[in-house]
């Protein structure tokens, strides 16, 4: 039993250790894009992103925190706010497949030109589409897992709208490295 329960904490280490790393890095690729505060691009003299690194710690210690104190409210909230925002970043990503094929041809460009051509569009994205959207209509109907919307929805509105105030827009600017 002693065996067993080394590997089970070594693979919860393993996991932690991963995550916080991802998450740092994230943190201060966003940063670099200018997504996020120029504070989380610094790093120490070895590349480490330390502001990054020590927000995502602390993130990761109130989460743990919460799991104890609240498990009942704001650990379940966080975990409803996490898992609807993976649909909510699929139904984007769907999204944007389907937007892009669509303007990519309409510039008049060959589906040649791209180096990877997903198969069977516009299926491909419609369906991913539709399905995320039925998971989240299905959300509401099930009284355990309606906690995912009322979190979720205004956590994602929250995000967009944050997005939409802090970045200049120019209709007339194309992005740089798209599709090439």
């Amino acid at each position: 039993a002693d065996i067993f329960n080394f590997v089970i904490l070594t693979a919860i280490l393993s996991a932690a250790n991963s995550g916080l790393y991802a998450s740092g890095r994230m943190l201060w690729s966003l940063s670099n894009e200018r997504t996020l505060p120029a504070c989380f691009a610094r790093v120490t003299k070895n590349g480490v992103p330390l502001t990054a690194l020590s927000v995502s710690m602390l993130g990761g210690v109130l989460a743990l925190f919460s799991s104890v104190v609240a498990p009942d409210t704001v650990f379940v909230a966080l975990s409803a706010i996490s898992g609807f925002a993976v649909v909510a970043v699929w139904l984007s990503i769907c999204a944007s497949h389907f937007v892009f094929r669509r303007r990519h041809l309409q510039q008049g460009k060959a589906l040649s030109e791209l180096h990877y051509r997903a198969p069977w569009y516009p299926l491909v994205p419609v369906l991913g589409f539709v399905l995320c959207l039925v998971a989240c209509v299905g959300l509401a109907f099930d009284p355990a897992q309606r906690i995912a919307l009322w979190c979720g929805l205004p956590f994602v509105a929250l995000c967009y709208g944050a997005y939409f105030l802090t970045q200049p827009r120019n209709a007339k600017q194309e992005p740089e490295h798209v599709a090439e």
